[in-house]
């Protein structure tokens, strides 16, 4: 069996690909969004993770451009011209920052590029929620999607309080 870092480079790009379905899919439910983001068609959008840590397997940059239609595509190659937007997540805790989206938070970024294309990122990311609920709710129905969402608040606060108690530990240890 491969070991995971040989594994890597056959599975980032299916992630990615995913993962701009899942962002479509969320601007798709929101037509203002796409209709912000039409004018930008043909700029791209680098998505770096800043303070990866080296103990893990590397994760490539995520880059896109934006569509006619106001939705992001993973082109062949980087979007050229100007325009562009580079957007760094601080990623130097990898666990910190999954649950930190699990609760909503906004990660540390750093914005170099066209201040317009980052005005219009940042009214996305302000305005834009992925409501998991509804979505659950078209395939199991609505009750069972409630109970599934009430669920997953409550892991969500669980896990986010489980790290909020062990970071002051992880912290002093480190010193």
């Amino acid at each position: 069996m491969p070991p995971l870092p040989a594994l890597t480079p056959l599975l980032m790009p299916a992630l990615q690909d995913r993962l701009v379905l899942l962002i479509n899919h969320v601007l798709s439910r929101e037509p203002i969004a796409a209709r912000r983001l039409q004018p930008l068609a043909g700029r791209g959008l680098v998505v770096h993770l800043a303070g990866w840590p080296a103990l893990l397997p590397a994760v490539p940059d995520l880059v896109l451009g934006v569509t006619p239609a106001g939705l992001f595509e993973r082109p062949e190659a980087a979007p050229a011209g100007a325009g562009g937007l580079r957007i760094e997540v601080d990623a130097s805790n990898p666990a910190r920052l999954a649950l930190g989206a699990l609760g909503g938070e906004l990660p540390g970024v750093t914005v170099q590029g066209d201040a317009a294309f980052a005005g219009e990122m940042h009214w996305l990311m302000d305005n834009l929620r992925w409501d998991i609920e509804d979505d659950l709710a078209g395939i199991v129905g609505p009750l069972p999607a409630r109970q599934l969402a009430q669920f997953g608040r409550a892991l969500r606060r669980t896990l986010s309080g489980l790290a909020q108690r062990m970071a002051p530990t992880a912290a002093g240890s480190a010193a």
